[in-house]
């Protein structure tokens, strides 16, 4: 049986006069190229995987650089791991509709208005409680309790440390910043129960620029005496989901 010509013969033709055939030499250039093409495309993939891997090897939950103590892998307590938290490139969280948001460091930005933040659909909820504090720039450490508000038990993972925005009349004054420690903390909640996380903030006033920084400065001017509000966010994974928890503000005394 006679084999087909090639794309060369198909141009070169071996009569005076000839006529191309130019779909069909259409036809055969993709024909050769679809090979090639499909070997690219495995490649590309195996890449994308490799990426993936290594992400979820190098990156974990994060803690707070002022809390910095070894932590014990007990299950009830923060222990390491090699997961992330559904972290998305840019820095941002995917929420259950695959929408991307901030993480829960940076809802609420430096001289930016408070974030409304509905519910989170699963009942969890953050309350923070902290101390009245004299004015200065020492940390405040308080604890910021996680309750199952909702009628079905919850069970996934967090930070073990969660974010917290020093607010007055709406307007963010500090918010949890600077690198961080890959540990996550283990959350199983039946209804009612609740789960108590250590947490501090800093009686100061950041700028915008401090955003842009890795971190803060060390130098921040003191609030002035008075009454502040207090909120709490933490990104929690649950379901393969990561909700945004947070819950009411608290009044704190400065001064």
């Amino acid at each position: 049986m006679a084999s087909e010509p090639n794309l060369r013969d198909l141009f070169r033709g071996t009569e005076p006069g000839r006529s191309i055939d130019t779909k069909e030499v259409i036809r055969r250039s993709k024909a050769r190229r679809l090979p090639a093409q499909i070997g690219i495309g495995g490649v590309f993939t195996l890449a994308i995987g490799g990426l993936g891997v290594a992400g979820i090897q190098a990156v974990g939950g994060s803690q707070s650089a002022s809390d910095s103590s070894a932590i014990s892998s007990a299950a009830d307590e923060p222990r390491s791991t090699p997961e992330t938290f559904a972290e998305t490139d840019g820095g941002s969280e995917a929420s259950t509709d695959g929408i991307k948001r901030a993480p829960a460091d940076r809802i609420n930005l430096c001289g930016g208005t408070l974030a409304e933040v509905a519910p989170s659909q699963t009942g969890l909820v953050l309350t923070a409680s902290f101390p009245d504090a004299p004015v200065g720039t020492d940390p405040v450490v308080g604890t910021v309790t996680l309750t199952n508000t909702g009628t079905t038990a919850v069970t996934g993972y967090t930070s073990p440390t969660p974010a917290i925005t020093l607010s007055q009349n709406g307007i963010v004054l500090w918010h949890s910043n600077g690198p961080t420690i890959m540990m996550i903390q283990d959350v199983d909640l039946a209804p009612g129960e609740s789960l108590e996380l250590a947490a501090s903030f800093t009686p100061v006033v950041c700028t915008v620029d401090d955003d842009l920084a890795e971190a803060f400065d060390t130098d921040l001017p003191a609030v002035a005496a008075g009454e502040y509000q207090l909120s709490a966010a933490a990104d929690i994974t649950v379901d393969d989901n990561a909700e945004l928890v947070t819950g009411p503000a608290q009044t704190v005394r400065i001064g």
